[in-house]
């Protein structure tokens, strides 16, 4: 069982954004489409809003003339879901509820062929109960398109517990031929996107809840350290507070309030008050017209040090030594080499973020993980309230002798970059050794999905494979309530790794 012919017609049900999406990919990769909406005359209205889309992508230059006639040409509106029949394919793009799209798909099977391919874009829903209601179950999937589906490549394909490795390849296959990039999935909660993805927004809130730093700031920090795309905060209101928190919500349920899935407080909160973002004008930040984004904390200029110990290699930010003789700034080597940190002349310490918070130390300055500290544009610094102020001078104006804007941030364990990457290559780790999805395809998806800088194995490869769970374990310590807490899979993972490199 291989693609489907171009001459297959396909169908979607249901014309909102992501079913009109849907269709367009469809259609643009030659197929006959037909639409269906249970609202009267919504389908037709949908065709002439992809028409209107389909003249946009010749004015660009992305479709010819010709090209847009004859998919025009294929597109067909249909007021019974008996105009179904005959198609090969159905894509459903209903409202996310169980009984709603069980009731459809009930009604499909008496209208479409017994080998017609059937398929949910559900996000949050699972696959399986959704095609335990049908008469042939094995023939039901779920195809994940991420919005807006004409433009973003990944499609999670994901197989229900009950489906056909047979039309699972037919639908991988589908999805690869309309020029996507697919996905296998297992049928779990969140998929692989929504699953993994957690972290980045719930780290970021539980700073903030913390008093560790303002949105603005920790936004700040993940984009010009972390190297994302968005910070939490600014892609949350993009999202609407309201979509993010119902995943949020349905993912944590569907794990049995699984501690590590928790929902924020503070994003309740939000949602209540009626600021679910840019759509309502208002969110974390203010969205109306003429509104002042507010600015990062960013610490004044400070004179950088003469000179540094380093005492270790600096493990994951090692490159920082190479900047810092670049920039006049003298390194000495220590003798002793127990520990990865860098000592200040004022005899306090800059240490990377590990998980522990300054405060358990004398004289400590904890800095955050950057994807890459020769790019990075803003270094978030954290320290206790007795911290040598001398101490906190120095660091500061030893990386903006680098050329980094810095951050000082509370004293939050972790930080913000370091636990929330920690966070979400554990996730990642733990679902493939669950058999959800292969290490290739959950960094594909990640990289694709939520255009992450990289995928959480090649950056745990970049950063070590114990490192994750090293800092992890000592979050564990400073908080016990078992949200940090590493799972057995990823010490495995790293235990699994040392054992190939001690066989002889």
């Amino acid at each position: 069982m291989t693609a489907l012919d171009l001459s297959s017609p396909v169908a979607v049900v249901g014309t909102g954004t992501m079913g009109q999406g849907i269709a367009q990919v469809a259609l643009v990769a030659g197929h006959p489409v037909r639409l269906y909406d249970a609202a009267p005359g919504q389908a037709g209205k949908a065709a002439d809003a992809i028409g209107a889309r389909l003249d946009r992508l010749v004015d660009k230059g992305r479709l010819t003339a010709d090209g847009r006639d004859a998919a025009r040409a294929r597109l067909q509106p249909v007021d019974e879901l008996s105009g179904l029949a005959g198609c090969a394919l159905v894509v459903e793009a209903v409202l996310e509820r169980l009984d709603v799209k069980q009731e459809l798909f009930r009604a499909l099977e008496d209208v479409v062929d017994d080998d017609c391919l059937l398929a949910t874009n559900t996000s949050s829903l699972s696959v399986t109960a959704i095609g335990g209601a049908l008469r042939v179950p094995g023939r039901f999937v779920g195809l994940h398109f991420f919005n807006p589906a004409p433009l973003l490549p990944l499609v999670e394909v994901v197989s229900g517990f009950a489906t056909d490795v047979a039309y699972a390849t037919r639908a991988f296959e589908a999805a690869r031929a309309w020029g996507k990039t697919p996905v296998a999935c297992a049928d779990t909660p969140g998929f692989i996107v929504n699953r993994i993805a957690r972290p980045f927004y719930a780290e970021a809130f539980a700073v903030y809840e913390s008093q560790g730093a303002d949105p603005a700031t920790v936004d700040a920090v993940l984009r010009e350290s972390g190297g994302f795309r968005m910070g939490a905060f600014e892609l949350t209101d993009l999202i609407g507070q309201d979509v993010n928190e119902s995943v949020t919500h349905s993912v944590w349920q569907a794990f049995f309030h699984d501690v590590r899935f928790t929902p924020s407080l503070a994003q309740r909160r939000l949602v209540e008050s009626g600021r679910l973002g840019r759509k309502t004008g208002r969110g974390w930040y203010d969205h109306g017209e003429g509104a002042e984004r507010p600015e990062p904390h960013t610490a004044a200029p400070a004179a950088p040090p003469a000179y540094v110990v380093a005492e270790g290699g600096l493990g994951p930010a090692s490159e920082l030594l190479d900047l810092i003789r670049e920039a006049g700034i003298e390194v000495r080597e220590a003798e002793r080499n127990d520990g990865a940190r860098l000592v200040l002349p004022s005899g306090g310490q800059l240490v990377l973020a590990d998980g522990r918070i300054s405060g358990e130390f004398r004289d400590v300055v904890h800095f955050d993980l950057a994807l890459d500290y020769r790019e990075a544009t803003r270094i978030a610094l954290a320290h206790a309230s007795h911290t040598s102020p001398v101490t906190v001078t120095e660091a500061t104006g030893l990386f903006q002798a680098l050329g980094k804007k810095v951050s000082v941030i509370g004293d939050v364990p972790g930080m913000i970059v370091a636990r929330t990457v920690a966070r979400i290559i554990d996730l990642a780790v733990d679902a493939v050794a669950k058999g959800v999805a292969t290490e290739e395809d959950v960094d594909t998806a990640m990289r694709l999905g939520v255009n992450y800088p990289l995928g959480p194995f090649e950056w745990s490869r970049r950063l070590g494979r114990g490192w994750a769970g090293s800092l992890l374990d000592e979050l564990h310590g400073v908080d016990p309530s078992g949200r940090y807490a590493p799972s057995l899979a990823l010490h495995r993972y790293a235990c699994a790794t040392d054992q190939r490199e001690d066989t002889p």
